[in-house]
């Protein structure tokens, strides 16, 4: 039953990016799918645990990591192979001028609690090395990467999500809580996103 929670938040992304063609169904439908599925569920994990740290140095280095992913981006948006037309493809994903700053916020603010609670809370692992739930987490993102990069950079960005899904837990398991996670999320997103919103313009 456990690792069937994964395939409604997998639906609803698809559903929402494939074929309804825009980014906020897709976020929201997934946000509503994990919590449907957790409720389904029962998850056992308090909710508390998202606001969790016991110790500053865990959460500096969750910030101090995570946050280099829109450096990253932003040195290597050449060499991605991220289509030219970015500002179209946006578009045609609903985010315009008018929502994008909200998209941003929201995304950047609701998504990592969410998110860490479920892949890193429900779905965790005490284990060391990688585990499945580090693999499903990165393999959701697939359906948005599809046909917008070639496939090598997104081989790559998949790599590097199973890695960061692996950092987070490992964060996670050696701070007993999920904070340090969500702020690491939480900057991770933020940095990418605004990056995406400036080179769109």
């Amino acid at each position: 039953m456990k690792w069937l929670t994964p395939v409604l938040p997998y639906l609803a992304v698809g559903f929402g990016v494939l074929w309804l063609r825009n980014a906020w169904f897709a976020l929201l439908g997934f946000h509503l799918a994990i919590v449907l599925s957790l409720l389904v569920a029962r998850s056992p994990v308090p909710l508390k645990t998202v606001f969790q740290s016991h110790n500053l140095r865990w959460i500096l280095l969750s910030l101090a990591f995570s946050g280099s992913g829109g450096l990253f981006l932003y040195l290597f948006w050449s060499v991605l192979g991220i289509p030219r037309d970015l500002s179209g493809h946006v578009g045609s994903l609903g985010l315009n001028p008018s929502n994008w700053i909200a998209f941003i916020a929201y995304f950047s603010l609701v998504n990592p609690f969410l998110e860490e609670y479920f892949w890193r809370g429900y779905l965790g692992s005490p284990a060391k090395g990688p585990y499945i739930s580090d693999f499903v987490y990165a393999g959701f993102h697939a359906l948005i990467l599809l046909g917008n990069m070639p496939a090598g950079s997104m081989v790559f960005s998949l790599v590097a999500l199973v890695l960061a899904g692996w950092f987070w837990r490992q964060v996670a398991r050696q701070d007993n809580g999920l904070l340090a996670p969500v702020l690491g999320h939480m900057a991770v997103d933020f940095t990418i996103l605004l990056i995406v919103y400036r080179m769109s313009l």
